[in-house]
């Protein structure tokens, strides 16, 4: 079936649709076994700060090199589909030795795995939903495809809390017997999604468009953008980036901070599913805005809350102050996650978007090894409060330099 031959779904392309519900079902798996990975690595195998973020650190930095390489391999070979299944497919085979992790060792390997194939499919997959968007809807894309990545989430995590429920009630201490039913019911649903490839379809090259019940829309994009460099404005684009990921260690801090402070696993599974039903409630309307608005904008908003936020981390010791922190991190990740992906479009011409998005998230990935050592360290060494005043600090920083520095 030709390109243009394909109905939309929800005033979709198709291919924006089923990329949203492979990514809806994998997030319900990844939900469901790594999410509260800290905890098993702290009560089960009473690991300390430093070595889970080094895990977390070392799996997301060094898979990231992979984000930058398959971007660049997603222009070059013009396939972005099959880079992306290849990830998936990865991430989903590795899922399963989770089951007999007995030690940190093992889970840093198998955590490596997973994030291996999030390496490979991440840059390829951003640049295939932009390739399959027109250019005045692709915050409201983005926004969709986040929208499902988070409602995935959040419906894998009322499934960990229904089996935490009914495992181990109010312990306050994860269990090992109810991680592991959690890593068997994560391995269904990520085999499901790598079926739904087969509805995703590569787009025409050197065009960018949009499906409507008319059929295929072309966009004029006023002839070829040079390629052979990035633009100044993304460069520094990427150094904000780094700054503000510096700071922003991994979220296994704010599950322990959450633990830390009082709250069982069952309630720190019931604040995640607010976190992530808050996230899909903003990240559309805030792509939409942006497509008004302008994209540094709301990133400046985002960016702003996520700076309240670690604040509150860090200021406030009151169990209850957890719920409205997480629920307040929600609206971070859905003001600023798509908004920023679709600000890495804007910067860069058509045929180097898979290697711009391999660059973003490696820049990203790359900074967490640090940030999570940091992390640990400041937990360890000085108190838990630590890591959170200076994630806030560097997050003011960060918005700094993107309202001086960035013109859209």
């Amino acid at each position: 079936m030709r390109e243009g031959d394909r109905k939309p779904i929800f005033g979709l392309n198709p291919n924006i649709f089923w990329l949203g519900a492979v990514s809806f079902l994998t997030d319900i798996s990844s939900e469901l076994i790594f999410t509260l990975l800290p905890l098993f690595l702290a009560n089960v195998l009473q690991t300390g700060t430093m070595i889970i973020g080094l895990i977390e650190g070392v799996a997301e930095s060094t898979a990231s090199l992979l984000k930058i390489a398959s971007g660049w391999f997603s222009d070059k070979l013009g396939n972005r589909k099959n880079l992306s299944f290849i990830g998936y497919a990865l991430s989903t085979l590795a899922k399963p030795f989770m089951l007999i992790a007995a030690t940190w060792g093992p889970v840093m390997a198998i955590r490596f795995a997973d994030r291996f194939g999030k390496g490979i499919r991440s840059a390829p997959r951003d640049a295939l939903v932009a390739d399959s968007c027109d250019d005045d809807e692709r915050g409201k894309a983005f926004g969709f495809h986040r929208t499902m990545d988070t409602s995935g989430a959040a419906l894998g995590l009322v499934i960990a809390a229904v089996v935490i429920f009914l495992l181990q009630g109010n312990i306050l201490a994860l269990q090992a017997d109810t991680y592991r039913w959690l890593v068997i019911f994560g391995t269904i649903p990520a085999f499901i999604a790598l079926f739904f490839f087969i509805f995703i379809h590569e787009p025409p090259k050197q065009q960018v468009c949009t499906l409507s019940p008319a059929g295929i829309k072309d966009v004029d994009t006023g002839g070829p953008l040079p390629s052979s460099a990035f633009s100044n404005r993304f460069k520094i684009f990427l150094v904000i980036v780094f700054l503000f990921t510096l700071g922003n260690s991994s979220d296994a801090f704010l599950i322990l901070r959450a633990q830390n402070l009082g709250n069982n696993v069952f309630y720190i599974v019931l604040m995640l599913i607010v976190f992530n039903a808050v996230y899909a409630l903003f990240s559309v309307p805030a792509g939409m805005l942006s497509d008004r608005l302008g994209r540094k904008k709301i990133i400046v908003l985002g960016w702003s809350v996520y700076a309240l936020v670690y604040l509150g981390f860090a200021y406030f010791n009151q169990s209850w102050t957890v719920w409205v922190l997480w629920a307040m991190y929600g609206a971070y990740y859905g003001l600023a996650e798509g908004v920023v992906r679709a600000l890495v479009v804007d910067l860069v011409p058509e045929d180097r978007r898979g290697t711009a998005f391999g660059a973003y998230h490696g820049v990203v990935g790359i900074t967490l090894l640090p940030a999570s050592l940091i992390a640990g360290w400041l937990w360890q060494a000085v108190n838990p409060a630590a890591p959170f005043y200076f994630g806030a600090a560097l997050a003011v920083l960060a918005v700094i330099g993107l309202m001086l520095f960035i013109r859209e």
